[in-house]
């Protein structure tokens, strides 16, 4: 079983379901960006500031989400080519073994689904020949939650 898999095997779609079912998400998230393999205390850090209205996990095209990390110039938060690609490789290899990766995480902002973690395996889903992706979705304005269901169900149907 690849690194990836082990290292958070307690970090997986179906906690993460059960965790939304329970009204656990904000915890599960915490507990999930903390994890080897995630890493991501900065996110866990600012999303434990305050209270978000969250929808999910849920199916959400790909090509849906806007992702913020990656070997490109213009990425907002780039990464050494060499390291994207090794990382990416051993994800999509998995993927196309029949794992279904934890959900990404998208703050939905100015109508947009912003990938705030996740952007390995959105790319390795990508390459895998996938379309979709199940997402863990976060906004700051109540109302907005709404108009993200819509977005969902529009994505998907």
């Amino acid at each position: 079983m690849p690194e990836h898999s082990r290292a958070r095997s307690a970090n997986t779609l179906r906690s993460a379901l059960d965790a939304a079912h329970e009204g656990r998400i904000a915890q599960w998230v915490g507990d999930f960006l903390a994890s080897r393999g995630s890493d991501n205390a900065t996110l866990a850090a600012a999303l434990a500031q305050r209270e978000h209205s969250w929808f999910g996990p849920a199916l959400i095209r790909l090509d849906d989400l806007v992702p913020l990390a990656g070997p490109d110039d213009d990425a907002l938060c780039p990464v050494e080519p060499d390291e994207w690609e090794a990382d990416v490789d051993s994800l999509e290899e998995s993927v196309e073994e029949g794992w279904t990766p934890p959900p990404l995480l998208a703050e939905y902002r100015d109508g947009q689904f912003l990938l705030q973690d996740g952007n390995h395996r959105y790319d390795a889903l990508l390459r895998a020949g996938e379309t979709e992706a199940w997402v863990l979705v976060w906004c700051d304005d109540p109302e907005a939650l709404e108009e993200v269901r819509d977005r969902v169900r529009a994505s998907t149907s």
